[in-house]
């Protein structure tokens, strides 16, 4: 048990250092206490605390000097992709042309039945399925992607195009016209293949959306699951205080060119 949750207590000290020097509570130049003191302040091992120390120092956030101890080193964190949540296809061209991408696995499958149902496809009808990892300029990942894509429509694209071009560019080609999109959030904990491909503890937390593409006709044309590194990734939506007085309320502000507010549904427990 306890060699299970030392990962996750090492994660949590990390992200707590991390946002310490991120709001500027620790200042460049500033030396941390020593590592028994620190590890005595967060309630563990000087082992799990060198686990946390070790990655900061490998994201030059700290800095190591033989002798004399550890010290902040630059306050600047790394690059975090935003994306817009008022206008979501938009932002899937703009994913495709920040980011690069890394295609894990390419099959057809039939799909679980809760993708075969919000694709609404016939009993036994396949998907072409896929996993992808996206990263940023300087290589680091920050999502995982896995999509499903009705088996008619995967035919006209291959692997070896997946693995280059933004997927909703190879839809749009096969004459797929992109129009709408319904979308849940939430959080959840990496296992260890998604771990692995996002460089990551197993059990940190990740940011996890869960996507429906409709085309035209209403008709869906991908189911995609995202799992995001929150630390390299955020989402943003502007809001708009609109209503009658005494009984306004928030909303989604438009994009530019859109006339109406983006709609926002919220799910009560």
């Amino acid at each position: 048990m306890d060699a299970a949750v030392e990962p996750l207590k090492a994660r949590r000290i990390y992200l707590l250092l991390r946002e310490r020097i991120g709001s500027g509570a620790l200042a460049v130049g500033d030396k941390l206490p020593g590592e028994p003191s620190l590890a005595a302040e967060f309630g563990v091992s000087r082992m799990t605390l060198r686990r946390a120390l070790d990655r900061l120092v490998q994201e030059d956030l700290l800095r190591r000097r033989a002798g004399v101890g550890t010290f902040v080193h630059h306050r600047e964190l790394p690059h975090r992709l935003r994306a817009d949540l008022a206008d979501v296809i938009e932002n899937l061209r703009e994913m495709g042309r920040q980011t690069g991408v890394r295609l894990l696995s390419f099959a057809y499958v039939t799909p679980p039945d809760a993708i075969a149902a919000a694709l609404a496809l016939p009993a036994g009808a396949r998907t072409q399925r896929s996993e992808r990892v996206r990263f940023l300029e300087d290589g680091a990942a920050f999502s995982h992607l896995t999509a499903h894509v009705p088996e008619h429509i995967g035919a006209t694209y291959s692997e070896a195009e997946l693995a280059t071009t933004p997927l909703l560019g190879l839809l749009e080609r096969s004459g797929v016209v992109a129009d709408r999109a319904n979308q849940t959030m939430s959080a959840t904990l990496a296992g260890p293949d998604v771990a692995e491909a996002l460089d990551v503890e197993i059990g940190s937390p990740l940011l996890a959306l869960t996507r429906v593409v409709h085309d035209l006709d209403g008709r869906a044309v991908e189911h995609l699951h995202a799992l995001y590194r929150p630390d390299r990734f955020h989402f943003q939506l502007e809001l708009l205080r609109a209503g009658r007085v005494g009984a306004r309320r928030w909303r989604p502000m438009a994009s530019p060119d859109q006339t109406e507010p983006a709609a926002l549904s919220q799910t009560r427990p």
